[in-house]
């Protein structure tokens, strides 16, 4: 006679369970070490390889302008390098419509320097030279035009240069970190699982004290 589907259900649910029973209890661990590196290896092995480019346009203050004035200009003109009127002029040269170019780009400027670097990336690494090249350019020539207002001229300190090296994680570095994470993880599930039977903490209960010990607590010192 063959058992239910409903029987074939529970027995089956009993012996996974067993066999989890059985498991070690620091199993979580190894498996998501094991998941981890494998989701670090994919990761490496399918995604395209990101370069990166960085050009550089320093702010100088012209004619009788307040020196100070450069970095504050610096730090407007750095806003500027994303925004639709700047990279619109920038796309015929980068070769990239303006929607795909502002996520190609981005800008950093310091609060110490009146320097703005702005930085395209691509997975073409002469793309990415192109981009930053293109953006900064287009960041000196709009603030030319207002200059003579402003007292502050915007000037290409140095031109972007073809990466040799990718900056996106190598297949083994790729690897280790997702281990790494992996490990993290396993380690955060060993902390929080419910703990079995085997983890139970009992309590430390003194024992009786002894017919003399009694004997001696009850005595009365003697004065």
């Amino acid at each position: 006679m063959t058992d239910s589907p409903e029987q074939q259900r529970r027995l089956v649910t009993q012996r996974l369970r067993t066999a989890f029973a059985r498991l070690p209890q620091w199993w979580p661990l190894p498996v998501s070490v094991l998941i981890g590196a494998a989701s670090g290896l994919s990761y490496g092995l399918l995604a395209s390889p990101q370069y990166e480019a960085t050009s550089y346009a320093m702010a100088v203050a012209e004619g009788e302008t307040d020196p100070s004035a450069a970095l504050g200009y610096a730090q407007s003109y750095g806003r500027l390098t994303t925004s639709d009127a700047t990279l619109s002029y920038a796309r015929g040269a980068a070769g990239e419509p303006v929607r795909e170019l502002r996520s190609h780009v981005r800008s950093e400027t310091s609060p110490d320097s009146p320097m703005i670097a702005v930085t395209g990336t691509s997975e073409d690494r002469h793309r990415a030279a192109d981009i930053a090249n293109a953006v900064i350019e287009a960041v000196v020539v709009s603030s030319g035009h207002v200059s003579k207002d402003t007292g502050v001229k915007l000037i290409a300190f140095t031109h972007a240069m073809t990466p040799d090296e990718p900056v996106s994680p190598s297949v083994p570095l790729g690897t280790a970190v997702g281990a790494a994470a992996g490990g993290l993880l396993g380690g955060l599930v060993l902390l929080v699982r419910p703990r079995g039977a085997g983890w139970s903490v009992s309590a430390q209960v003194p024992a009786p004290a002894t017919g003399d010990a009694v004997a001696q607590d009850d005595r009365e010192p003697v004065r």
